[in-house]
């Protein structure tokens, strides 16, 4: 007898209730509250950097400072002082964590291409020079919020964004992308525009460097040069901004030199013993001190109050592409170069703290619909006598660039991957 299937259907598929689901955004102040008492301290620091209305309700009920006094032994502390002990716990913290901890990596495809620059703000990357597009990637779950294409066939130079735009310099234009994805381009006057090779912006100006030594300052909303200001006898290789309108430029001869926004002319210059060329910069405006990395790597530090130089260190015997170090931050720098190895410098002396690379043998996966496939690695550091020329160079590609947030450090290869090195220190510490 000849087996029919069965005519018994499966169940209708349940429907789903029209309740909607609670939320934190749907809870009042009291049971937020309640929720936020249970927490450790610093990870009530980190809640209350989130956004707006949970700052409000944890100043409101004075949470930060009940757990801060009694872990302290004090009986009362005003909130400024309280907001100064945060910032030193937080970036001793941060140092702690670059320094000894231990270290997550996770690797992902964001390109198709090869890419070379990155910035990181707010729980946000943006990545980009070498593909068509910049993408703007979240730190939750690494998805890719945003994608701003390029106009016509030029190429990326160097950008940097903030809360409501991004920049960048395209061939010889500036082009601004509005975050709703609109996008404003202004060439400049032709003939007063060398082909640019970094830039930075400081609002409403934005500064290039150019091949011929010279610094161009655009109104970013006038579209006009307003300043053209030499600065080097020879290409301008690399840039920071200080918010007393400084203009900090390094060129391929090895020399600083620093400029106002309000002259045309260079007001001093920084020189090392080594003369090669200055490939990266920083500046950090707590300290007033000015970092600077080259092509035989060497990092360098000057005080901008002495212009003195304060130490010179070479930290690699080959290029160093990138050096950062977090906002507020006067303790430590972070380097990455050609040899792969992410290092922690101390600000002050020079002194490496650290040498990571990615330890190969640790790998595992896992994959999503929002990233794709997240690549999870663990970091490996490098004692003093340790030769990095007998690590593989599969698992230590050199890093292009970098950027710095707290115990996390985001870097570049010039290779499709991006990786996001997490420095896991336990609050236990605290």
């Amino acid at each position: 007898m000849e087996r029919t299937r069965s005519s018994r259907r499966s169940p209708p598929p349940k429907k789903r209730s029209s309740k909607p689901r609670a939320t934190i955004e749907s809870l009042n102040g009291d049971i937020i509250c309640i929720i936020f008492s249970s927490l450790g301290f610093f990870d009530l620091v980190r809640c209350s950097a989130v956004c707006n209305s949970w700052n409000a309700i944890i100043n409101r009920c004075k949470l930060l400072q009940l757990l801060y006094c009694k872990l302290h032994g004090f009986s009362n502390t005003s909130g400024s002082s309280l907001r100064l002990h945060l910032e030193e716990l937080a970036m001793k913290h941060h140092r702690f964590a670059l320094e000894e901890s231990r270290i997550d990596i996770d690797q992902w495809k964001a390109h198709s291409v090869g890419v070379d620059q990155c910035r990181m703000k707010r729980g946000l990357i943006l990545t980009g020079v070498g593909d068509k597009v910049m993408r703007l990637w979240s730190l939750e779950g690494y998805k890719c919020v945003e994608e701003y294409s390029l106009p016509n066939a030029a190429s990326l130079v160097d950008f940097d964004f903030d809360e409501s735009k991004i920049v960048g310099l395209v061939g010889t234009r500036i082009c601004i992308w509005r975050r709703n994805g609109l996008r404003s381009v202004f060439p400049s006057l032709e003939g007063t525009f060398m082909k640019g090779l970094c830039m930075r912006y400081f609002d409403p100006e934005a500064v290039v460097g150019c091949e011929d030594g010279t610094a161009r300052v655009f109104d970013m909303y006038s579209r006009k040069c307003s300043q053209i200001i030499r600065m080097h006898c020879a290409p301008v290789t690399s840039l920071s901004l200080s918010e007393d309108q400084l203009i900090i430029s390094g060129s391929s001869l090895g020399s600083i030199a620093i400029a106002g926004l309000s002259s045309d002319q260079r007001v001093a210059t920084l020189r090392s013993t080594d003369c090669t060329g200055i490939k990266t910069l920083c500046y950090n405006p707590c300290s007033r001190l000015v970092f600077a990395g080259t092509t035989a790597g060497y990092a360098s530090c000057w005080d901008l109050r002495t212009m003195k130089s304060l130490w010179e260190t070479r930290i690699s015997p080959n290029v160093v592409y990138s050096l950062q170090h977090l906002q507020n931050d006067t303790s430590t720098l972070v380097v990455g170069g050609i040899d792969g190895a992410l290092r922690v410098l101390d600000q002050n002396t020079g002194e490496v703290l650290s040498r990571c690379v990615m330890d190969i043998g640790s790998a595992s996966s896992s994959s999503n619909k929002v990233s794709g496939v997240i690549e999870r690695n663990e970091g490996r550091r490098l004692s003093a006598g340790c030769c990095i020329d007998r690590i593989p160079k599969t698992i230590r590609p050199p890093i292009t660039c970098l950027a710095v947030g707290m115990k996390k450090v985001v870097t570049t290869h010039n290779s499709k991957y991006i990786r996001l090195w997490k420095f896991n220190y336990s609050d236990k510490y605290l």
